[in-house]
């Protein structure tokens, strides 16, 4: 199947990396380091991206969407209905 949306949870060195097909289906559960995100993403065909709004999203959302990915930023209240532990 084909990853068709893709949701990031940023952080300072690790991000959590998770990607569904068309109908939904959990395929792609991964993390990621800092260093290893640019390269991941320029091998994935273009997918919809989601991420929280924050400091560092405008700086991924830019450099995803030059390997012709499409990024949508949500803003925190959005976001927090999804979060099922404090941490």
């Amino acid at each position: 199947m084909k990853i068709t949306t893709i949701g990031i949870d940023l952080a300072k060195e690790v991000f959590q990396i998770h990607g569904v097909d068309m109908y939904g289906k959990a395929l792609l559960r991964k993390q990621l380091r800092r260093s290893e995100m640019s390269k991941f993403f320029a091998n994935l065909e273009p997918c919809l991206i989601g991420m929280e709004a924050c400091g560092s999203s405008h700086h991924w959302a830019r450099k995803l969407c030059e390997f012709g990915h499409t990024v949508k930023l949500m803003s925190p209240q959005f976001v927090k209905p999804y979060v099922k532990t404090n941490k």
